[in-house]
């Protein structure tokens, strides 16, 4: 059997792989109905729920469309036996975006909790470092 660590790795990578994708229906797989993500956009006190969560995603992927980049770089996975928490840096923006500024990276943190013995996002937060 695979171990807690390696399944929400998997399952953080399809997210990531359906974003890219523009997949609806594979990043909104495995959240949680009453997930809360902060996300770089407003609104600012974050979005709460599954279908506040959906209704972020068609913007993005318009431009996402235009050529941009969405792909793990690093990923780190801590889990307990029923709420687990992991970490990465994405690179994610315009291929000029990321010429002009190549260390840049989309910091991604993720909460979870196992519902009747599968892992699901309960939370997202995404966030840019800052320019100042």
């Amino acid at each position: 059997m695979v171990d807690d660590a390696t399944q929400i790795r998997t399952l953080i990578e399809r997210w990531a792989q359906a974003v890219h994708a523009g997949d609806l229906d594979g990043v909104l797989a495995e959240h949680a109905e009453d997930i809360v993500m902060f996300d770089v956009p407003p609104p600012n006190d974050g979005v709460r729920g599954i279908s506040a969560y959906r209704e972020t995603w068609p913007p993005f992927f318009t431009w996402q469309r235009k050529g941009a980049s969405f792909e793990i770089v690093s990923l780190e996975v801590t889990a307990g036996d029923d709420v687990a928490f992991a970490h990465a840096l994405l690179r994610c923006g315009m291929p000029q975006e990321l010429e002009e500024d190549p260390e840049n990276r989309l910091r991604l943190t993720v909460g979870l909790r196992k519902e009747r013995g599968r892992w699901v996002v309960a939370h997202e937060h995404h966030s840019f470092p800052s320019k100042d």
